[in-house]
C-alpha cells in the first residue's frame, strides 16, 4: 500500500548536503540564495541528530534529543529551516531508525551507558536488539587482547570520573578504564576486587577477537559500533522520533528520507508508524532493488532513495556491443590470476566468506533460534543443528535481492513467499538429498508456516526466526556484493554500482521509457538520483568509464600502452583484477579539460587511500584486520609511478581526448534526463558541475559552492560564451542544470501531480531519448532530447539525416536560446550546438 503522497507534500527537486564539523548549519545558510538561483525545491539535509564525537557523516547517532551540537546545535538549524524558507526552499531530513553509536567515550550514548550501568532496572533497557540467552552481560569487545592478558598487565582500572550529563552539567561516577575507552561501574560493586567487579557488570570486556563469534547486539551489518534499536516499540519510536517530529510539526522540517529500512524487524509497521505521526509527510527509503525487482507495495512510502533509476539513465549512455572487447582485454589481464570467476560465482563466493567470517554471529543466532524451535516441537526434532546451519546458509546464499517482506503475524503476499520458494530451489542443489527436509522446514520458518504454537516461548521463537531471517538477508548481500565482489570483479567498474549488476551493462531507449513510464504511473514522488554518499563512484566518473564500452579498441590500446610503460614498476605480488582497477580507476579521474574537478589527475593522496579501501574490501590479498603490507605498497607505489610518469600522462590525455565528445554527450544527456524523468530528482552536493569522486569518504570532501554560484551568476547572465575554456564543460552541465531545474519549478504540473505524463518521442536512430511531460493527453509542455553513445555516433559519420517527430507548434531550446518548429526536424540542426535539448513549448 504505497503512500498516495498530495503532489503540494512532495518536492519538485531536492539538493543533498552532507553536514559535520566542517560544513555547518551556519555554512548551509550561506549558500541557500545559490540553491534557491540554481533552482532545486528542498535542501535534502544528512542525518542532524548528535552523532558520535568526530563523526563526517552522522549515521553514528548518540542522542535523539539533540540537534548536533557540531553543526551548529537546534537554533542553527531552525535559522537554516526558517532562511531557505524565506527564500521558497523546504528541508528533508535524513533519519536513522536501525542503529545508534556505540561512541568512545561511551558515555556520549546515554542511553546505552543506562543500560550497561543499570542493566534491567534502567529506562532503556528494552531499546537496544540484544540476545542475552546465555548471559545477562553485553559483550563489549574493544579489548586488544584476552581480558586475562589485560587484567594481567594492568591496563584495565577503576577510577572516579566527571561524567557529562545532557543538560550539559556533570556528576561524578565510578567508571572502568581501558585506554581510551570508559565503562559504567553497576552500582553496589564499586568496591569489588577488579576481576569480581568486571565479572559483575552487566557487560562483558572481551578481546575484540571474540567479537567475530560471539557479539549478543544486533549491529548494523558487521560494524561493532553501531548497535541496533528496537524501533518497532512504540516507546522507543516515539522518543527516537520526538525531536524530528517537533521540527516537522513546527513547519520545519516537510519530508523525510528513511536510512536502512531493510535492517529494521519490521519495515512496513515503522513507515506506517512515521505516516500517522506525520498525517501523511512525504518519505521515500534506502531500498535497494536488484534491477528485476520492484518495490513492495506493502511498504506505505513515496518510493526510494533512487538506485533503480541510476541504473536505468546509466544503462542508457552504455553501449553493451561494447561488453564483449572488455571482456576477452578482461580475461588477458587476469590470466594468471590464481582464479578467473564470472561474477555470480564470485558473490556466491563472497556471500560464503561473509557467513562464515563476519556475519557468523547472525548466522549462529539464526541457528541457535532454530534449534530452539525444533527442541520445542516433538515433530520437528531430528534435525541436528549442523543441518539447520547448512539449510540456513544455503538459503541465504541463495537470496537473490536484500529482503523478503515477511512478518510474523502477516499473511505474506505471493510474491514474497516466491522468493523465498526460488531461492530455496536454488539452495537445494547445494544440499545432499537427506537434507532437503531440512531447507524445507527453514522455508516453512521463514514464511511463518509453522505457527501458531500454544506456548508462548515457542511463538516468540518462530517469530523471532522470521525477523532475523529477513534483518540478516541484507547484511549477507550488502557486504558480499557491494563491499567484496564489487573489487574483485573488476572488468567494467562503472557498473560496479549500488543496485547495479555487473552482468547488465546498457539498456536499450524501449526499456528505458518502460521503466520511467511505470514509475510515472505508480511511484510519481520517488527520489530519482545519480550520486549519492554511498555511491561507489560519481555520476560523471561513471560517465568517463562508460567510454570504454565505445571505443573497446582504443582502450586496449592505451592498457598495453600503460602495461608497456609500468612493466618495470609493477610487482609480481598485483593481481590482474586489481591492475584493471587501477587502469579504469585512472581513466575516470584523469585530468578533464573544462573541469576543475579535472584540472589536474587524481591526487596521490586521494588514489592511495581509494585503493587501499578497494583492495581491503576485495579481502582477496589484504583485509582491514590483518594488512598485508608487502602488497599494498607494491599497489601504492604502482599508483604513484603512474601519477609521476610522463608516458603514462601521455597514454591517458590520449585515450580522454578521443573520448571527450563521448564524455561530454554522456555527462550532459544523465543529468538531463534524470532531471526530467519521472519522480523527484535529487542533486548530490556539488554535482551540478562535474565531479570526479570516488566510493566515501572521498565523496564527502569540501564542496566549492562559492565557485559553483559564480559560475552559475556568469551563465545565467551571459550565457557560455561568457565562460573561460578551463571552465566549459563545468559551466555547460551547470547550466543544463538549471534550466531543467527552473523548467521543473514553472511547469509543475507537467512534472507531478495525478495529471502530469510521460511518454516517449519518436525517433529515426537509437542514438537519440527524447520523452515529453506534459498534463493528461494535452499536448507536451516540455520535450527532452540527449544523445546517447555519441562516441559510436561520431564514428558513424555523425547524425546524417535523422529526425525527431516532434508535435506541432514552436518550441525554445532553454539550453540554447534556439526556436523549433514542430514536425520532422533534423537532429543535426536541434543538436549541432550541445548533444542535448530541453523544448518548452511557446505559448500560443
Amino acid at each position: 500500500m504505497t503512500t498516495s503522497t498530495p503532489p503540494s507534500a512532495a518536492p519538485a527537486s531536492t539538493y543533498r548536503l552532507q553536514f559535520n564539523e566542517d560544513f555547518t548549519f551556519a555554512d548551509a545558510i550561506g549558500q541557500v540564495g545559490h540553491l534557491a538561483a540554481l533552482g532545486v525545491s528542498h535542501l535534502f539535509c544528512s542525518p542532524i541528530l548528535q552523532a558520535a564525537p568526530g563523526s563526517t557523516h552522522g549515521y553514528d547517532v548518540v542522542d535523539h534529543t539533540r540537534i548536533s551540537h557540531e553543526c551548529g546545535g537546534e537554533d542553527d538549524f531552525r535559522r537554516l529551516c526558517e532562511t531557505a524558507h524565506q527564500a521558497g526552499l523546504g528541508i528533508v531530513v535524513d533519519v536513522v531508525p536501525n542503529h545508534m553509536a556505540v561512541p568512545t567515550p561511551l558515555w556520549h550514548n546515554s542511553a546505552l551507558w543506562s543500560v550497561l550501568r543499570d542493566g534491567p532496572s534502567s529506562p532503556y533497557a528494552t531499546w537496544f536488539d540484544v540476545d542475552v540467552s546465555k548471559s545477562l552481560s553485553i559483550l563489549m569487545a574493544i579489548l586488544g587482547d584476552r581480558i586475562g592478558t589485560e587484567l594481567t598487565a594492568g591496563t584495565i582500572h577503576v577510577e572516579t570520573r566527571d561524567i557529562p550529563d545532557q543538560d550539559g552539567t556533570t556528576h561524578p561516577e565510578d567508571v572502568v578504564v581501558y585506554y581510551d575507552h570508559t565503562f559504567p561501574v553497576r552500582p553496589g560493586t564499586e568496591s569489588m576486587p577488579l576481576a569480581e567487579l568486571l565479572d559483575q557488570q552487566w557487560y562483558r570486556l572481551a578481546s575484540w577477537k571474540v567479537a567475530t563469534e560471539e557479539l549478543n547486539y544486533r549491529r548494523f551489518f558487521n560494524v561493532d559500533t553501531l548497535a541496533a534499536i528496537r524501533v518497532e516499540d512504540d516507546d522507543v519510536f516515539a522518543t527516537s522520533h520526538a525531536k524530528l517530529l517537533q521540527l516537522y510539526r513546527d513547519g520545519l522540517i516537510d519530508g523525510f528520507r528513511i536510512d536502512h529500512p531493510d535492517g529494521l524487524a519490521n519495515p512496513r509497521k515503522y513507515l506506517a508508524d512515521l505516516q500517522r505521526a506525520t498525517d501523511g509527510a512525504w518519505v521515500v527509503v534506502e531500498k535497494i532493488l536488484e534491477p528485476s525487482e520492484t518495490l513492495s507495495a506493502e511498504l506505505p512510502c513515496a518510493g526510494t532513495t533512487g538506485y533503480d533509476s541510476l541504473l536505468r539513465v546509466d544503462g542508457l549512455f552504455i553501449d553493451p556491443t561494447g561488453l564483449v572487447p572488455l571482456s576477452t582485454l578482461y580475461e588477458r589481464i587476469c590470466a594468471d590470476d590464481d582464479s578467473q570467476a564470472s561474477f555470480p560465482a564470485e558473490l556466491d563466493k563472497a556471500k560464503r566468506e561473509v557467513l562464515d567470517d563476519m556475519l557468523v554471529t547472525e548466522l549462529n543466532r539464526l541457528a541457535n533460534v532454530a534449534v530452539d524451535i525444533c527442541a520445542s516441537d516433538i515433530m520437528l526434532r531430528d534435525h541436528t543443528r549442523r543441518q539447520l546451519t547448512r539449510a540456513i546458509t544455503e538459503l541465504l546464499v541463495a537470496m537473490d535481492r536484500y529482503r523478503a517482506y515477511l512478518e510474523p503475524g502477516r499473511v505474506p503476499g505471493p510474491g514474497e513467499v516466491k522468493v523465498i520458494e526460488t531461492a530455496a530451489s536454488l539452495a537445494r542443489l547445494e544440499l545432499p538429498e537427506e537434507e532437503h527436509d531440512t531447507l524445507e522446514l527453514i522455508v516453512d520458518m521463514v514464511c511463518g508456516r509453522l505457527g501458531p504454537s500454544s506456548d508462548p516461548v515457542a511463538q516468540a521463537s518462530r517469530d523471532e526466526f522470521m525477523v532475523r531471517f529477513a534483518q540478516t538477508c541484507g547484511p549477507v548481500m550488502a557486504k558480499a556484493k557491494e563491499d567484496t565482489a564489487f573489487y574483485r570483479y573488476t572488468r567494467f567498474t562503472a557498473v560496479n554500482e549500488v543496485g547495479c549488476d555487473p552482468e547488465l551493462a546498457g539498456i536499450s531507449v524501449d526499456d528505458f521509457h518502460d521503466f520511467a513510464t511505470n514509475l510515472g504511473e505508480k511511484f510519481p514522488t520517488t527520489m530519482t538520483t545519480l550520486s549519492t554518499h554511498d555511491t561507489k563512484r560519481s555520476t560523471d566518473v561513471r560517465a568517463r568509464l562508460a567510454s570504454l564500452t565505445e571505443f573497446p579498441r582504443e582502450w586496449e590500446q592505451t592498457v598495453a600502452a600503460l602495461e608497456s610503460v609500468t612493466a618495470d614498476q609493477r610487482s609480481e605480488l598485483l593481481d590482474g583484477a586489481t591492475i584493471n582497477l587501477l587502469w579504469q580507476t585512472l581513466a575516470g579521474t584523469w585530468r578533464l579539460p573544462g573541469t576543475a574537478a579535472g584540472s589536474e589527475p587524481i591526487s596521490a593522496d586521494r588514489l592511495v587511500s581509494y585503493l587501499t579501501k578497494a583492495v581491503r574490501e576485495a579481502k582477496s590479498h589484504t583485509t582491514w584486520t590483518h594488512p598485508d603490507e608487502d602488497y599494498e605498497s607494491a599497489l601504492t607505489d604502482l599508483a604513484k609511478f603512474c601519477l609521476s610518469d610522463e608516458s603514462v600522462a601521455e597514454a591517458l590525455d590520449e585515450f580522454t581526448e578521443t573520448t571527450q565528445t563521448a564524455v561530454r554527450a554522456a555527462i550532459l544527456g544523465r543529468v538531463l534526463v534524470q532531471l526530467t524523468m519521472p519522480g523527484v530528482p535529487d542533486t548530490y552536493q556539488g554535482c551540478e558541475v562535474v565531479d570526479l569522486s570516488l566510493v566515501d569518504p572521498d565523496n564527502r570532501r569540501p564542496v566549492d559552492h562559492d565557485r559553483s554560484a559564480r559560475l552559475l551568476k556568469v551563465v545565467a547572465s551571459n550565457g557560455l560564451d561568457a565562460v573561460a575554456d578551463e571552465d566549459r564543460l563545468d559551466a555547460e552541465k551547470l547550466l543544463v542544470v538549471h534550466r531543467a531545474l527552473d523548467v521543473r519549478r514553472r511547469h509543475a504540473n507537467a512534472f507531478r501531480g495525478e495529471h502530469a505524463s510521460y511518454r516517449p518521442v519518436a525517433t529515426t536512430t537509437g542514438h537519440a531519448v527524447a520523452f515529453a511531460r506534459g498534463i493528461d493527453d494535452e499536448p507536451p509542455t516540455v520535450i527532452t532530447v540527449a544523445t546517447r553513445l555519441a562516441g559510436a555516433l561520431e564514428g558513424r559519420g555523425g547524425w546524417a539525416d535523422h529526425q525527431i517527430v516532434l508535435p506541432e507548434g514552436t518550441f525554445t531550446d532553454v539550453i540554447t536560446g534556439k526556436t523549433i518548429e514542430g514536425g520532422m526536424v533534423k537532429l543535426a540542426d536541434l543538436l549541432d550546438e550541445m548533444p542535448v535539448a530541453l523544448l518548452v513549448e511557446e505559448e500560443r
